[in-house]
């Protein structure tokens, strides 16, 4: 699984002109899948994010977490995080897991990261055509890949 983790003050999504999902304070999560993602994953990709201290303290300093400040959450799926661009100027998406893999992880990952946070988690439409605005703070943004746990 890879993460973009944005701290952001406000991010939505919207299809075909609609907003379907909004949130304040907290992070938008661009999340991709691959087949071999699994439990354990999800698992510590969630008790990752919920718990990074990229909020501020009272002194500006980052040294809080999602938990801590009560933040929102806005998880939208990327198949595109798995791209490959090593040859030819046209990326490879082979790499991405198909949707009936796809999905299910998805949907495990947003009830995980639901159960580690106060404030319901929001997110995008799987597979749609999204427009993803947000307003990144600090700008903080952090890359995470569950199969390259630096």
């Amino acid at each position: 699984m890879r993460a973009v983790v944005q701290r952001v003050r406000q991010a939505s999504v919207s299809i075909e002109g609609k907003l379907v999902s909004e949130i304040a304070t907290g992070v938008l999560v661009l999340l991709g899948i691959e087949d071999s993602d699994s439990k354990e994953d999800i698992e510590w990709l969630c008790r990752k994010i919920c718990n990074m201290r990229i909020f501020p303290d009272d002194d500006g300093i980052m040294n809080r977490s999602l938990v801590e400040v009560g933040g929102e959450a806005l998880i939208v799926s990327q198949f595109t995080l798995h791209a490959s661009t090593k040859k030819g100027n046209r990326p490879s998406y082979i790499q991405a897991a198909k949707p009936e893999v796809a999905i299910p992880l998805y949907q495990a990952f947003i009830a995980e990261f639901d159960s580690q946070i106060d404030s319901k988690v929001k997110t995008g439409e799987f597979g749609a055509d999204m427009q993803v605005s947000l307003i990144n703070d600090g700008p903080v943004t952090i890359l995470i890949d569950t199969k390259n746990k630096q």
